[in-house]
This record gives C-alpha cells, sequence and structure tokens, in this order.
C-alpha cells in the first residue's frame, strides 16, 4: 500500500488537473456528486450506524455525528446551493495598464491543495470536498475515528464521480485516523499548500503549534450575548436560540452578560424556557440571587472564574452581570476568542460602539450568534469559521479558498 506522502504526491498531481477544469465542468461535477449522495442514502445510512453503534461520546457529539434522511437532504441542498454560484476562479480583480505599455492583471486561481483536519460531522466531508472542487482544489480529510466508516463511503461516492469524470481520484483524499498520518500530512512541504483544523480549541492549538504549514485556524468560538437595553421576548428568544438550538457548535453561546438594570426582568423571563432544555448555568452572585428561587437547583451553580473565556460545546452557559454598557462592552473585549459576539440593544450609540469595537469575525446587533454559518451569509456551505485574519476571517466559503496571481502582457518591454 502506497504511505501518505506517495498519497499526497499524487493529490498534488491531481490539483493540477483540476484548476484546468471549465466552469461548467466544475458544476457539473458537482452536480453529479449530489445525485450519487441522493441515490445511495441507504447505504450512507448504513455506514453511519456502524458508527454511532461504536460511539461512546456524549449526546451534543452523538447528535453532530449521525446522519438521517432529513440531514443528507440537506447536504444535497448544500451542494446545489454551491453549484449555483458564481465562479470563484478567473476573476479579474484587478488591471493596471502601466505607462511602458504593459498590461498588468490580478487574476484569481486555486489555492493548489487543501487540507483539513476536522472531527465528529460526516457532512463536513461532502461540504470540504465540494467546496474544493468548485474552486479547482483537490483536498486531503482527515476526519475523526468516530466517523471514519461514514467518511469513507462519502468519500468512494465522490471519487466514483470523479471516475466518471475522467478525473483522477486522488483528488479528494481521506486519511485514516487510525494510520500514522501526522508527521506526513503536518510536514508536507510543497505537497499541501493550507492546513486547516477544524473542531474543538484544543485540536486548533495542536495542530498549529505541531505543523510546519501555513495554519488557518477555524472553529473555536468563545460567544458572548450582551444583553444591554432590548425587548425582554426578543431577547428571550435570541438567547434560548444561541444556547440551545446546536449547543455543541462553535457559534453557540457560551457566556450570557446581562445589564444590572435589566437583570430581574430578563432572567425571571429566560428561567423556564433554559430550564426546559435542562441548561446548566453557572452564575455570578446577583443572577444567582435572581434564579436560586426559580431555576432547577441541579442545573444552577455559582461561577467560579475558570466559567468565562470558556467554550463549552454543550449546554451549559454562565451568567456575568455588568453595571453598564462600558463594563459590559470590556468583558466582552477581554474573553472574546474573536469568534462571534452580540449585543442585544436599542440604543444606536451603543450598537454602534459594539459593532466597531469588538474585534471578531461576526459582530451581530439584535440577532442570534448562529446566523455566523457559510449557507446563512449566502455561501452555500464553509470550510469552516476563521479566527484569525489571515488569509480569511468569518465563514469561509468559495473566494476564501482561491488566490490569485499577476499576469503580465507585454509588447517587447525590458526594463532599463
Amino acid at each position: 500500500m502506497d504511505s501518505l506522502t506517495v498519497k499526497l504526491k499524487k493529490t498534488k498531481q491531481a490539483s493540477l488537473q483540476l484548476a484546468g477544469l471549465s466552469f461548467g465542468d466544475r458544476n457539473r461535477l458537482l452536480r453529479d456528486v449530489a445525485k450519487a449522495i441522493s441515490r445511495n442514502s441507504k447505504i450512507i445510512l448504513a455506514a453511519n450506524q456502524k458508527d454511532l453503534k461504536a460511539f461512546g461520546g456524549d449526546e451534543p457529539v452523538r447528535e453532530r455525528l449521525e446522519l438521517n434522511r432529513k440531514k443528507i437532504k440537506g447536504i444535497t441542498k448544500s451542494i446545489a446551493d454551491v453549484a449555483v454560484l458564481p465562479d470563484p476562479l478567473n476573476r479579474i480583480l484587478d488591471v493596471r495598464k502601466r505607462p511602458n505599455g504593459l498590461r498588468i492583471s490580478k487574476v484569481s486561481v486555486p489555492l493548489g491543495v487543501l487540507g483539513v483536519i476536522y472531527e465528529s460531522r460526516p457532512n463536513v466531508t461532502v461540504d470540504l470536498a465540494v467546496l474544493a472542487l468548485k474552486t479547482g482544489n483537490a483536498i486531503v480529510l482527515k476526519g475523526g475515528k468516530e466517523a471514519y466508516e461514514s467518511n469513507k463511503i462519502l468519500v468512494f461516492l465522490i471519487r466514483q464521480v470523479l471516475k466518471k469524470h475522467k478525473l483522477p481520484v486522488e483528488a479528494v483524499l481521506l486519511i485514516d485516523p487510525k494510520s500514522d498520518w501526522k508527521k506526513d500530512l503536518l510536514g508536507a512541504h510543497g505537497l499541501v499548500d493550507v492546513l486547516i483544523p477544524r473542531g474543538s480549541n484544543s485540536l486548533i492549538n495542536w495542530v498549529r503549534k505541531n505543523s510546519s504549514l501555513p495554519v488557518i485556524e477555524t472553529g473555536a468560538g468563545v460567544c458572548h450575548t450582551f444583553a444591554d437595553d432590548y425587548n425582554v421576548k426578543k431577547s428571550v428568544d435570541i438567547i434560548v436560540n444561541a444556547k440551545t438550538r446546536r449547543p455543541s457548535v462553535c457559534n453557540a453561546l457560551d457566556t450570557f452578560v446581562v445589564n444590572k438594570a435589566i437583570v430581574k426582568n430578563l432572567l425571571r423571563a429566560l428561567a423556564a424556557p433554559l430550564a426546559e432544555y435542562r441548561v446548566k448555568i453557572f452564575a455570578d452572585a446577583p443572577s444567582y440571587h435572581v434564579l436560586k428561587n426559580i431555576y432547577p437547583a441541579e442545573l444552577l451553580q455559582k461561577a467560579k472564574p475558570e466559567h468565562f473565556g470558556v467554550e463549552f460545546l454543550s449546554l451549559k452557559m454562565s451568567i456575568k452581570t455588568v453595571n453598564n454598557f462600558t463594563e459590559g462592552l470590556d468583558f466582552v473585549k477581554k474573553h472574546t476568542s474573536g469568534h462571534s459576539e452580540a449585543i442585544l440593544t436599542n440604543n444606536k450609540q451603543h450598537a454602534s460602539i459594539f459593532l466597531k469595537e469588538i474585534d471578531a469575525a461576526a459582530v451581530y446587533r439584535n440577532a442570534s450568534t448562529y446566523f455566523t454559518d457559510g449557507g446563512q451569509f449566502g455561501m452555500g456551505a464553509e470550510v469552516g469559521i476563521s479566527t484569525q485574519k489571515l488569509h480569511a476571517r468569518g465563514p469561509m466559503g468559495l473566494e476564501a479558498l482561491t488566490s490569485y496571481k499577476w499576469v503580465v502582457e507585454g509588447t517587447g518591454q525590458i526594463r532599463i
């Protein structure tokens, strides 16, 4: 069997062929991938059942791992959404005509080979492959061992489509998570152009520390919603949605920051819906005082310093009470991970300051942080949500998977 390095060399060669595909060819490829997944839903679900039977983790992660017919329909819809997007390649980004007659153009091109390390979610496998193919990139996928059977069948189906289109199947490479892959992938200079870890903060930190390849950090989210002064009912709806819709994802609410002036009314309105979802709350002294007689005792604890600035990825949240807007702003600034932050306020000045001064990839006024998502931003799907500033920030769609080159056209000019 070929070593991982040999396989990566084949993937690099495949990337050169993908880069030359026309826009129409790439879209036809995507539509055939969607058909293959739809037609083979039974074998996909059977493979997923193998993963679920072997899984011994907690419920939020299990929910991310599980596939069903509704999720498969969502996968195929996501592929269709990407297929209808404009061509991200060969776009003229800039044109300059120099005094010496040179015509200099800046043109979008693929990055080459993407390497993505991610956890749990088999639908991400398809999103990643589709975004790569749409942008003329090859891709190396290292999913988690808990989803390996699901990922294997999904990649097999994608490779069958590549074969049908007379394209190298090595354009989409799935790494066996049980293999000795770390050294070869993390040090694959000249074979992998960028490495993207997608998952927990510990995963991202590990990749950043151990990789000698360029890394785009995605996924780690310590997300706050700051209730400054807003309609109580709408505030409750937003906070409950931000915490409970999918608590195991990176844009879920972790810390609820609330102005002291509204803490009693808002927490009294929040108690019942949060308790219904069995949300465990770590409350600071003022919020604990409000909740102690109206919230289930087994779900309420006094907050400690370690409950702030932490990504829970579960039905847990902390509450911080602040005396005024400035104190709340400073708290979010201190504890943000640069992912998604929200303010709930009718005060236009406070909103303007928050949106300008909070240094995060996505900032919100009067809306749930759950909208930080490539599909919700009109990108069809995403590779991840970058919390850094180079080369991409926020949901990474098609444009984030391209680079550019300068094309210089002359008529015999020489530089003197």
